[in-house]
């Protein structure tokens, strides 16, 4: 788990680094650095742990920072949200940065897609409001999810898109 941290960490900084909005960036990096810490941490409790006698502090302690962990990860991940809907520059040509930057663009196309798809829903409440559908808008935290059976469960290994390459701009 704690690894895996690091793979969110390193996620982060590849975003941040492309990214045209500079507040989004400095967040996003500030969520990667919190990533990085706890995942640090996680990983020396767990060597700690698997030295030393069975405890339950020591498991409560462990646990307590795998669900931190958990929660660092959300942060990056919404980071990166909003990073991706700022806006992200073309990566110089390095394979994992392409695919890190491919991987959100698909995600921030699924978005406008979703959102483009709600704006033409005619139905209106009692006031006049257009109605969403029960839908939710598509996540980057989601299409994490959607990767963990195909391959390592990290977003440094996206599965290909159909028709989409990294300099797609019908975005």
């Amino acid at each position: 788990i704690a690894s895996d941290g690091q793979v969110f960490v390193k996620f982060g900084r590849i975003i941040a680094k492309h990214c045209l909005d500079k507040s989004c960036s400095a967040e996003l990096l500030c969520a990667a650095e919190q990533t990085h810490t706890i995942s640090s941490q996680l990983g020396i409790v767990a060597r700690v742990k698997a030295v030393t006698a069975e405890s339950k502090s020591s498991s409560e302690l462990l646990v307590s920072n795998a669900q931190n962990l958990i929660l660092a990860v959300f942060h990056v991940l919404k980071a990166a949200e909003a990073a991706c809907i700022k806006g992200l520059q073309q990566p110089l040509p390095d394979r994992e940065e392409e695919e890190v930057v491919a991987f959100c663009m698909q995600w921030r196309k699924n978005l406008l897609w979703h959102r483009a798809k709600e704006s033409l829903n005619s139905d209106r409440d009692e006031l006049g409001l257009r109605k969403t559908r029960a839908r939710a808008e598509p996540t980057l935290t989601a299409m994490v999810q959607e990767q963990l059976p195909q391959t390592k469960n990290t977003p440094e290994h996206p599965k290909p898109f159909k028709g989409h390459t990294i300099t797609d701009s019908r975005m």
